[in-house]
């Protein structure tokens, strides 16, 4: 065997010996860190604060928006559905009817609503639902 050859087999060997290493520190990071960890934890927080959000917003819509509560969050929403629409509005579930209605305070006194109107007021109403419940939502 020649100089040259052993010099080869022993750069040869040393270039093996850092695969290796470099392989095994591969795998040892990935073991602690595995793929996509860190972004799915991040989007899985994500989906339940969001669903948290929209389930107290529900509430909030549901039992005292429409039931005629006076709190200080109701009465957020409704100034800024007022501001935005002009009116005061009011909403109401009369007993005989099974959809909630919408009126407007006019000077010739309430009036109910437009059908496309009501769809306005009660999408802008369940977005700044959102929009408040998220802010205040530690």
């Amino acid at each position: 065997m020649t100089l040259r050859s052993l010099y080869v087999r022993n750069m040869l060997r040393g270039y093996d010996r850092q695969l290796v290493t470099g392989r095994r520190l591969a795998r040892y990071t990935r073991s602690l860190h595995p793929a996509g960890q860190d972004e799915d934890a991040r989007m899985a927080r994500d989906l339940k604060r969001r669903a948290l959000v929209e389930r107290v917003a529900r509430e909030i819509v549901e039992n005292l928006i429409l039931s005629g509560s006076e709190n200080q969050v109701v009465a957020a929403i409704k100034q800024q559905l007022n501001e935005e629409f002009g009116n005061s509005l009011s909403f109401t579930f009369p007993p005989s009817e099974q959809d909630l209605l919408v009126f407007a305070e006019t000077p010739n006194g309430p009036r109910e609503v437009a059908p496309h109107e009501k769809v306005q007021i009660l999408n802008r109403m369940w977005q700044i639902t959102l929009d408040i419940v998220d802010e205040t939502m530690l």
